[in-house]
Formats: C-alpha cells, structure tokens, sequence
C-alpha cells in the first residue's frame, strides 16, 4: 500500500498544480468509507474538458487514452496510467454511463463537485464521491466486486 501512497500522492498533488478539480472514486473510495478489499487501481474523476491540461503533464506515464471507452459496463473518457506499477484510471466526470444489467439499460453518472466529501486516505484529507453516490453505482454495476463493496458500505 505504500506505494498507493506515493502515487496518491503524485498525482493528487499535480491535480491541486493544475486547478483540476477530481474526486477520489471506484475500490479507493470505498476503502475511504470502510471497505476491507484490496486495492487494484486508483479511480480519479475530472472534468472531461480537463483530460488535454492533465494529459501534457503526465505524458511519459499513459499506457491508454485519453479516449472514449465503450464495453459491456462502461462507456466513458478514459486515460489510463501506469505510475511505477500502480495503476491510475481516470474518468470523465461528465459523460459517463454505466450498464444496468438488470434493466438493459445505460445510466448517466452525475458528478457534482461542490458535493464530494473529505475523507482521509492514506492520511491525505482528499475529495472522495459520496458515499450515497458510490454505494448507487456499485449497485447498478453489480460485479461481485460491487456487491461486496456495497455490503460493507452499508454495514
């Protein structure tokens, strides 16, 4: 987790730089809240007009994007970075859909960043969805991953 740490704090710090606003969403955001489960990447929204800004400075770590990406649960402005191993996906805060599997239909995420809550992650004081937010698209994504988060949420 150390590492998490250490890329946390890169790449939140070059967000602060550049007057991005982000909110801390996916596995870490549920960490934040409580949940137990490893951590495999580290979810970051911004504005979707912010990607071009954030791309210029993070160019020798981008190993997809920034573009759309469509498949079976998303469909969304995507840039994926590899920083020393720790993966970093960040999302367009605007345009994304998820997939409700149960209903066949795309659901708009609403991202409000005067909303996030301040939560401490690895002892940073971070934007971070709310948690109401994050518990109602984990249970439209319903993964088992999802499901587990949402059980822990609640509890």
């Amino acid at each position: 987790m150390e590492h998490a740490k250490t890329t946390l704090i890169w790449i939140t710090d070059l967000l602060k730089k550049l007057y991005i606003p982000f909110q801390i969403s996916g596995g870490l955001a549920a960490k934040a809240y409580g949940a137990k489960r490893e951590l495999e990447d580290i979810d970051i929204d911004i504005p979707d007009n912010k990607f071009e800004l954030l791309k210029n400075s993070v160019q020798n770590y981008i190993i997809f994007g920034p573009e759309r990406l469509k498949c079976e649960k998303w469909d969304l402005l995507l840039m994926t970075l590899d920083y020393h191993g720790q993966l970093i996906d960040i999302s367009g805060a605007f345009t994304t859909k998820i997939f409700n599997s149960k209903t066949n239909e795309w659901h708009q995420l609403h991202t409000d960043f005067n909303k996030v809550e301040t939560q401490s992650i690895f002892g940073l004081n971070l934007p971070v969805i709310p948690r109401t937010e994050l518990i109602a698209y984990k249970q439209i994504l319903s993964r088992d991953v999802d499901i587990s988060d949402v059980n822990e949420l609640k509890n």
